[in-house]
């Protein structure tokens, strides 16, 4: 599926941002009711999980998810966000389809029903999204090895690093002293991966 934007302005906050995630989460068919548990926005990116319930009581039945004691399930749910030219536009997915973003807080993994198959999509993105949360947030002074050699704009590598901070104005900001030469380097979550 493709991108999904809104001519009409109406989405301008971070708080219409929500409250549109939340009525894209929430809607009831003659037999089905879903709606939105907990979103969190990361970047640009929207995480949200939410509950499926039958109308009339009878346990949910699926084949990506246990039902759970309730007889419910909920799903992770990925929304791609963008502004273009004024416009909010969305890209949705449900965890099953694979999507790429990765980066859902733990809380709101924590919620999600439990699955069927263990090499489902679903399970490769939930275990994606742990991997990052368990990326550790570096302290002043902390030495670290990459776990791979990162190559810089200007052809060089680095593979260890120290962990340190440059002033910006006010704002005092994060980045690594190389081993090798001693020059600052601002170094992405992701390559600290491992």
């Amino acid at each position: 599926m493709g991108w999904l934007f809104y001519t009409d302005r109406r989405v301008q906050t971070y708080a219409d941002e929500k409250a549109e995630i939340a009525r894209l989460c929430t809607f009831e068919s003659d037999r089905r009711k879903t709606e939105l548990v907990k979103a969190c926005k990361v970047g640009s990116t929207w995480y949200a999980a939410a509950k499926v319930t039958s109308i009339d009581g009878s346990p949910v039945e699926d084949t990506t998810y246990v039902t759970d004691a309730d007889g419910s399930i909920t799903f992770g749910a990925v929304f791609l966000t963008r502004y273009d030219d004024g416009c909010w536009g969305y890209k949705d997915m449900e965890e099953s389809a694979g999507p790429n973003e990765s980066r859902a807080p733990l809380g709101l993994i924590e919620l999600l029903s439990d699955l069927k198959d263990p090499d489902s999509y679903a399970h490769a993105w939930r275990q994606r999204c742990q991997d990052w949360a368990a990326i550790p947030d570096y302290e002043e002074g902390d030495k670290i090895r990459l776990a791979a050699p990162v190559t810089l704009t200007d052809g060089s590598t680095c593979q260890i690093v120290t962990a340190t901070h440059y002033r910006r104005g006010r704002q005092k900001r994060r980045c690594y002293r190389i081993e090798e030469t001693g020059g600052l380097v601002r170094l992405s979550k992701a390559s600290l991966a491992g």
